[in-house]
């Protein structure tokens, strides 16, 4: 592939949407935008990419989850990513040390989704222990299998989805998954050709970034207001947002 001449598959609609972080209200009001730009369609072929970071943060992460359980554009295939947020909740089920960390970067909005009040634990002793306990208590089976099954990437025609990026010049089945959920610097300043234009979240700007390499649509929802969809087709990117 050359830089700067991605395509998706032919006769595909793809749609890529940055991180949630728990406003629940505004993807509910992105997918009403893109079931009407789907309505309209010509291609047969529907794919929906979400690029992780549904919780934290914002104030509904568990209803996020919820939303995303109940096919949230009928008629698309779903791919569902994991995004370093996610990480986070997973590890912390296992390893309760995780938990300051995970809490430092708005963790505890997702526990209060889950009904689980950490000030009132954090008082105690065994406090980060109890909420991990708490938590897997909480977690649904249907929730359980939504974190256990996200993805790091998904490829489709000349894109590749990632919720962080790629270290440039390795092979991607040489990323880690540290590499796929957490980086930034290496990535982002990167010219290279990766082979895909890479299409991710993370790293909040303004605006969507369109580069010959890369797409990133990760605008900063839960302060901003803006969650943004990336629409490819063919050769063509479009931008959708609330």
């Amino acid at each position: 592939m050359l830089i700067g001449e991605a395509s998706a598959p032919p006769d595909t609609r793809l749609y890529a949407i940055g991180d949630v972080h728990g406003r629940a209200d505004l993807l509910s009001e992105l997918l009403e935008l893109l079931k009407r730009d789907a309505a309209r369609a010509p291609e047969s072929r529907r794919v929906l990419v979400m690029l992780g970071d549904y919780i934290d943060r914002g104030e509904w992460p568990r209803h996020t989850v919820d939303m995303l359980l109940e096919d949230p554009l009928p008629g698309a295939e779903l791919v569902l990513l994991c995004g370093n947020h996610e990480d986070y909740l997973i590890r912390f089920l296992d390893d309760p040390s995780v938990g300051p960390h995970w809490l430092a970067n708005g963790g505890d909005a997702t526990l209060r989704s889950y009904g689980i009040e950490p000030g009132r634990h954090l008082r105690m002793a065994d406090g980060w222990r109890r909420m991990s306990l708490l938590l897997g208590e909480a977690l649904t089976p249907a929730h359980r299998d939504f974190y256990a099954g996200l993805k790091t990437h998904h490829i489709e025609g000349d894109y590749l989805f990632v919720h962080a990026g790629i270290r440039p010049g390795a092979p991607l089945d040489g990323q880690s998954r540290e590499e796929m959920l957490w980086i930034r610097d290496l990535f982002l300043s990167s010219t290279a050709d990766h082979g895909a234009v890479v299409v991710h979240g993370h790293t909040v700007s303004w605006a969507p970034e369109d580069r010959p390499n890369r797409i990133g649509i990760d605008t900063g929802a839960f302060m901003t207001g803006r969650l943004t969809a990336a629409i490819l087709t063919g050769t063509e990117r479009r931008f959708i947002a609330t």
